[in-house]
């Protein structure tokens, strides 16, 4: 039977102003990271630390702004659930956080078709005014070209594609990529190499002329 990690004990008032402090001047560690889940000043600094790189990371793949910040809010829910099973084998906390965006996105696009019925739920739309809207409206079109080369993407393999996503576009180092992809660096290094080839060898096919086009009148 597996035992689930115990939560961390709350820290003691002193411990926590600590926490917080060093959360506020150096970014949330490994150390802290765990505390998310239950102290609601470290989370708002990772939050804060983050919240850029998530957006950036969601509207690279996901082209609707309410869907992009429903998406933004699922994986930052995710992680406050997740907290307390973090490990410093797990990567840093950026590599960790990109990980759970990572498998919260493909959960998405796996099940969106399948959300046609059922019950209603609050949509990111009843959360967006008109200042939020335009600036994601900004950053999916500012992203649109990355979205291009991550359609071309699709017909890589899916271990070649997540790695290549978190380092070509995500700009993830190699290890943080191994890391929030679940393998070895290695393997990452292997799969990244590939996908590279492949994916330099279909862009090239691409940017030939049809020779039926080229014969026409």
């Amino acid at each position: 039977m597996e035992t689930r990690p115990a939560l961390p004990n709350p820290p003691s008032a002193l411990s926590r102003r600590l926490s917080v402090v060093a959360a506020r001047e150096h970014g949330v560690g490994p150390e802290q990271l765990p505390l998310i889940g239950i102290d609601a000043d470290i989370f708002d600094v990772f939050y804060r630390e983050h919240i850029e790189c998530v957006e950036g990371f969601v509207v690279r793949r996901v082209g609707d702004r309410e869907r992009a910040a429903d998406l933004t809010a699922e994986i930052f829910l995710a992680a406050i659930d997740s907290a307390h099973r973090y490990r410093r084998r797990l990567g840093t906390p950026r590599a960790w956080l990109l990980g759970i965006a990572r498998i919260v996105v493909a959960g998405d696009r796996r099940s969106r078709d399948r959300r046609r019925v059922g019950e209603e739920r609050l949509r990111g739309s009843a959360l967006l005014d008109h200042d939020d809207a335009a600036r994601w409206d900004a950053r999916i079109d500012a992203a649109a070209r990355a979205r291009d080369l991550y359609a071309a993407m699709e017909r890589l393999p899916d271990g070649e594609r997540a790695v290549l996503e978190l380092v070509a576009l995500d700009e993830l180092s190699l290890a943080e990529a191994a890391a929030a992809a679940g393998v070895r660096p290695v393997t990452a290094r292997v799969r990244l190499h590939r996908a590279r080839r492949k994916l330099r060898a279909e862009l090239e096919a691409a940017d030939q002329p049809n020779p039926r086009e080229e014969d026409r009148p």
